[in-house]
């Protein structure tokens, strides 16, 4: 039996972080839930932790949600990566498109969070 998946959340916000932590193990609570405050901790944990599913802020200090998730998409080809933020805007759903990543508005609900485990889920 495969292992429960891993979910790299990515927010400088640590409420953001925590909430998003506390909806996904209440769905399911064997899964492993890592954070990482910045684009730059996420890329420097990622390849050892293999995340099945990313959660990724937009706007971080340093590098941004979608440099970042640039990046991530080349290191982890086969991991669902979904962008979230406050501020939607046409040009990053189009960017978050073309990179071959999800969109997500917060903030970040049960039912938003739902819907971004569900293809882990089968």
């Amino acid at each position: 039996m495969a292992s429960p998946p891993t979910v790299l959340i990515v927010d400088d916000s640590r409420v953001s972080r925590l909430v998003a932590r506390q909806y996904i193990l209440s769905l399911h609570a064997d899964w492993t839930v890592e954070e990482a405050g910045t684009g730059e901790e996420a890329l420097a944990k990622a390849p050892a932790l293999q995340p099945q599913l990313v959660l990724m802020d937009v706007n971080m200090p340093g590098m941004g949600g979608i440099a970042c998730a640039e990046q991530l998409r080349a290191l982890l080809p086969q991991a669902h990566i979904s962008l979230l933020t406050a501020n939607v805007q046409d040009a990053t759903r189009i960017r978050a498109t073309e990179i071959g990543v999800g969109f997500m508005e917060k903030p970040i609900t049960p039912e938003r969070i739902a819907r971004l485990v569900a293809p882990l889920e089968s």
